[in-house]
């Protein structure tokens, strides 16, 4: 799990399993010295994970994968503070807008672009070797359909940059956040955003032309008419390269007053479990059905809150 620095205090008091899955949060940072909250949270999540059988896959997700995997999704930049946290595959699987802020991450399209690689694991039951980093031998620019798009990486979409002929921006891709899943399933991410994190000129009006319609050839008219149409919706905000998280401590006023789909909220999950195949939708920890999650009557945590 990574955290060995705690090993010392738990054969000190952890005298066996029983005690453990009682242990209050208080006793976790008291008596093991567990003070950092992701840890906290690492821990119960495992403990609650005991004796699940959907666990094979997701439990093989150390926090070494994840530091992989953040250069997959385009965000190598936030490797240090996941590292330090010991994120795994469980914690992302759970990780709340919270917790991202715990995580340094405050840039509302590397939230989105997190969410849609999450999305993109989950969908395909966190197998590790799910991505697509490379192009195969006999593919080109226009033969991959949506459903294998949505599995590139951040390197495999430079790749395509390159065979459509845009080699020269492919290197601003780097920490941008942008991979397959991204550009498929959010429908804030168009060919317009996609051309300013490139950094191509707005006067390079052909070269703009010209990648707005190999984007489209991407992605497929489908995904293009729901970009579309959600565009033309009167809630509708553009998505920015520097446009900051904007969350919201849940109240009581917060509870009564109808939300929209723009509300961000601490306690939300950056992936709402329920998030289906092109949906986007927000689900906090309150809206959980634990019927889908491990069950263990001695240990009862909170499994969206950092706070533990």
């Amino acid at each position: 799990m990574g955290l060995t620095a705690y090993i010392g205090d738990c054969k000190r008091w952890v005298k066996n399993g029983d005690q453990l899955l009682r242990a209050s949060h208080h006793d976790l940072e008291k008596e093991l010295g567990i003070k950092h909250p992701l840890h906290r949270k690492k821990l119960q999540l495992a403990l609650q994970a005991i004796g699940s059988d959907s666990e094979d896959q997701i439990a093989a997700l150390d926090h070494n994968w994840v530091t992989r995997w953040l250069d997959d999704v385009g965000l190598p930049q936030y490797k240090d503070s996941f590292s330090e946290s010991r994120i795994d595959g469980r914690m992302l699987n759970f990780m709340t807008v919270e917790d991202l802020f715990m995580l340094k991450v405050t840039n509302l399209l590397h939230y989105i672009s997190l969410k849609r690689g999450i999305q993109v694991l989950r969908l395909n039951n966190f197998n590790s070797n799910c991505l697509k980093r490379r192009p195969a031998s006999d593919e080109n620019a226009n033969t991959s359909s949506p459903s294998e798009v949505l599995l590139w990486t951040n390197h495999r979409v430079m790749e395509w940059l390159r065979l459509v002929d845009l080699s020269e921006y492919a290197p601003n891709l780097r920490g941008s956040g942008v991979h397959g899943a991204l550009m498929v399933y959010e429908p804030k991410f168009n060919a317009d955003l996609l051309a300013t994190l490139l950094s191509i000129p707005l006067n390079k009006t052909l070269l703009r032309r010209h990648l707005s319609t190999h984007f489209k050839l991407l992605v497929g008219p489908d995904t293009i008419k729901q970009k579309r149409e959600h565009e033309a919706s009167p809630l509708f905000i553009p998505l920015t390269p520097s446009t900051k998280i904007k969350a919201t401590r849940r109240s009581q006023f917060n509870l009564i007053k109808k939300r929209n789909k723009n509300d961000i909220e601490y306690e939300d999950f950056v992936c709402p479990l329920d998030l289906s195949s092109n949906g986007s939708g927000v689900q906090s920890k309150k809206e959980v059905n634990l019927q889908k999650l491990p069950k263990d009557d001695m240990l009862k945590i909170n499994l969206a809150s950092t706070n533990v």
